[in-house]
């Protein structure tokens, strides 16, 4: 078996997660499975599946291999069908890794209709609101907001920009006089995210020009979801997505307050970065553009 064939075999077995499993999808034995993985073990002189009678695991090199070795496929059968002028299939495992709260609203639709739509592609979605590396962390798509990406090489695309929205219970304001004012919040309690990840202040764009206020709070996250469900609980007012609270505006469990005032830096991004390569994988294209159509179907709704 030759050294791309072995390729193949390598990313059946890590994508089926199993020899057998791998055999049956390539339609060879599980003998021819288990040589090409050792042959390519004694090439690499490194062990790639950790394997007993009952299970099976990637090992750490394994892991850095596949994420390398699946890209060279998948542009040599771009470069095979551009060749033959044939248009390729997106088929494969995709996988994505999202920001857990900024897309809450928006993944599951989204997945929902790019599988339907491309049967053949599986997704391996990870959740998450640290940065991330796509290459290192061997991810093909991120939908992110910006401060996630550390590194500079990765191709970003605006898909949403999504609008703070100051907000409290009715019975929180109940108790405290309704903020007229920018400045008047000065005499509440926020529900805020750290310092460490935001400067606790707003700025607003009143008459005289920009003004900045700082934030008192007893109760600090760095989760959205988690700082929306303490506000509902009346511990003070939140700064928040819109789409994080629209659900809670619609029925009256939350009320917006000083919508008549622009906050500056007022909306944050939420954008699709994959890595900057100019030959992209078949799933790899589908997936941008299906994304791309289906957030400006989600503006214009």
């Amino acid at each position: 078996m030759d050294y791309l064939e072995s390729l193949r075999v390598f990313r059946s077995v890590v994508e089926a997660n199993g020899f057998r499993r791998a055999a049956d999808n390539l339609g060879i034995s599980v003998a021819a499975v288990s040589r090409a993985i050792s042959g390519l073990e004694t090439r690499l002189d490194s062990r790639l599946f950790h394997r007993t009678t009952r299970q099976m695991s990637m090992t750490e090199a394994a892991e850095r291999f596949y994420a390398g070795s699946a890209r060279i496929l998948d542009d040599l059968a771009v470069l095979e069908a551009e060749a033959s002028m044939q248009t390729v299939q997106p088929s494969g495992v995709l996988r994505l890794v999202a920001h857990t709260t900024a897309t809450v609203l928006r993944l599951v639709p989204l997945i929902s209709s790019f599988k339907r739509k491309y049967s053949k592609v599986d997704l391996d979605v990870t959740l998450t609101e640290r940065p991330v590396d796509l290459v290192a962390d061997g991810y093909d798509l991120g939908i992110v907001v910006p401060f996630m990406l550390s590194a500079e090489t990765v191709v970003t695309r605006l898909l949403e920009r999504v609008p703070l929205t100051i907000v409290a219970t009715p019975e929180y304001l109940k108790k405290r006089t309704v903020p007229q004012h920018p400045s008047e919040l000065t005499r509440h309690t926020f529900v805020a995210v750290p310092p460490t990840v935001r400067k606790p202040e707003l700025t607003f764009r009143v008459d005289e020009g920009n003004l900045t206020i700082p934030l008192t709070y007893h109760v600090a996250s760095n989760n959205p979801m988690f700082n929306r469900e303490m506000v509902l609980e009346g511990f003070g007012i939140g700064a928040m997505s819109a789409t994080l609270v629209q659900a809670e505006l619609a029925s009256g469990r939350l009320v917006p307050i000083l919508e008549n005032f622009e906050i500056v830096d007022g909306t944050f991004e939420i954008r699709l970065a994959y890595n900057s390569r100019t030959l992209l994988p078949a799933k790899v294209k589908a997936f941008v553009e299906h994304a791309a159509a289906f957030f400006e179907e989600t503006a214009e709704a």
